[in-house]
């Protein structure tokens, strides 16, 4: 008897289960020594099943979430449906009704996800989301399993595909922010309202959930902060380009002394360093440990196919545990308590961009405030002025957020100094 499942939605990826099913069956029977069956689908009304099956769709189409719950048949609940309601109340009704579940929805699993998990434990049922990060990458199982003998330090991850494919416009061809934009918003790439994407919102979510599989900890969304890529000028890529770094927008997830540290931010990545060749709408995960070393996984962050397929494995290893009656576990079974770094173990290498006065005497009134702060400087470039107003880069050595904070308010207390931009500079 086949195995029953049932989608909430039927949009993009959902779609592309179908696809998975008739071209890799004979695999996927293996798996788990029985057939997937696609029993229903609910979407959103009637006119949406007239529209589905006039497209040629024979699946049963259903528009109320009671007829799956209903539904003894029915062992996993796959919801596709994005955002946060009413995906949530679905979920945890499915949980309440005995089925199992599997999401690619990494805004409920960032904000709800410890809610939507002892849910889970306490039902003996699994809960997997192993396409909520990097679409078809499976990091998240890579770090469950794979790294289970090893100590990660840290995790670095280009982890939202629409920024950088901007990014990458950016870098390789010269392009404003608002062109890159326009662009990918012309693709389909971003949204009407980019905000989730260019702001970091999206790759913050990613981040919350690479830190429970990474270190066992599980971080607060509002614990995780980010910084976009909407005030990186031309001027910023042109001086990264000079002194040996791209820009990227970059997750980063590191234990330190204190704690852990969670953020997104625009990043210069020296060139040899293997994330600068991370381009268009591709993503990476980079791993640091103890024992591996360094290792990175790549791929499509997003799209029908590759989405499509790490849902489908969630799929299957449900049912593998299934037929060996091992279903109850947790897909993340590392879990200790969570601890936040400290601001001064929040450390970095930083670059600024500062304009100030064309007059001489600039640059050691700017080494004093950074002195103050015993920051050192790595590299210093000062650009041609224009209109009586010059403009200082600096690199720095590393420093911690307090340090960091101390110079911000410092420089912005200067009337005739403006700070244009400070990103972190990942160190080779």
């Amino acid at each position: 008897m086949a195995l029953k499942i049932a989608l909430l939605g039927f949009g993009t990826v959902a779609s592309g289960l179908p696809f998975l099913l008739e071209e890799n069956g004979d695999k996927i029977r293996a798996a788990f020594g029985d057939d997937l069956e696609i029993a229903k689908i609910l979407v959103r009304d009637d006119n949406e099943v007239n529209r589905l099956k006039e497209n040629g769709h024979s699946y049963q189409f259903v528009t109320s979430i009671d007829d799956i719950l209903n539904d003894p048949e029915i062992a996993i609940v796959v919801e596709l449906m994005g955002r946060i309601e009413p995906a949530k109340t679905y979920i945890l009704a499915t949980l309440n009704a005995g089925k199992h579940v599997v999401t690619a929805n990494k805004d409920l699993i960032a904000l709800h996800g410890p809610e939507i998990q002892e849910s889970a434990k306490a039902k003996g049922l699994a809960f997997y989301y192993e396409a909520a990060v990097a679409g078809g990458i499976p990091i998240l199982r890579t770090l469950a399993n794979s790294f289970t003998s090893d100590k990660i330090q840290r995790v670095l991850g280009v982890l939202n595909g629409t920024s950088n494919y901007m990014m990458t416009k950016m870098v390789d061809q010269g392009w404003t922010y608002e062109e890159a934009l326009s662009k990918a918003q012309a693709l389909g790439y971003a949204e009407s309202d980019p905000t989730n994407d260019v702001e970091g919102i999206d790759a913050a979510y990613k981040v919350a959930i690479l830190s429970q599989f990474a270190f066992g900890m599980t971080i607060a969304f509002e614990n995780v902060s980010h910084q976009g890529i909407s005030t990186i000028t031309a001027e910023d890529v042109a001086v990264a380009q000079e002194l040996g770094y791209v820009i990227k927008l970059v997750g980063r997830v590191e234990e330190t002394a204190s704690g852990i540290l969670a953020d997104v931010s625009p990043t210069f990545i020296p060139k040899k360093h293997p994330l600068a060749s991370v381009n268009d709408v591709m993503n990476a995960v980079f791993v640091e440990s103890i024992g591996i070393g360094q290792s990175m996984f790549y791929g499509p962050g997003a799209g029908q196919k590759p989405t499509a397929t790490s849902v489908m494995a969630d799929i299957i290893r449900i049912a593998h545990r299934l037929e060996d009656k091992t279903v109850g576990k947790a897909f993340n079974e590392f879990s200790r308590p969570t601890k936040l770094a400290n601001k001064e173990d929040k450390c970095s290498h930083y670059y600024f961009a500062i304009e100030t006065p064309d007059k001489t005497g600039q640059l050691l009134r700017i080494a004093t405030i950074f002195n103050e702060q015993k920051i050192s400087f790595r590299q210093v470039l000062q650009e041609k002025a224009q209109e009586g107003r010059a403009r200082l880069v600096i690199i720095t050595h590393m420093m911690n957020q307090l340090q960091l904070e101390a110079v911000q308010s410092q420089i912005n207390q200067e009337s005739d100094f403006k700070l244009l931009n400070a990103f972190k500079v990942l160190g080779e």
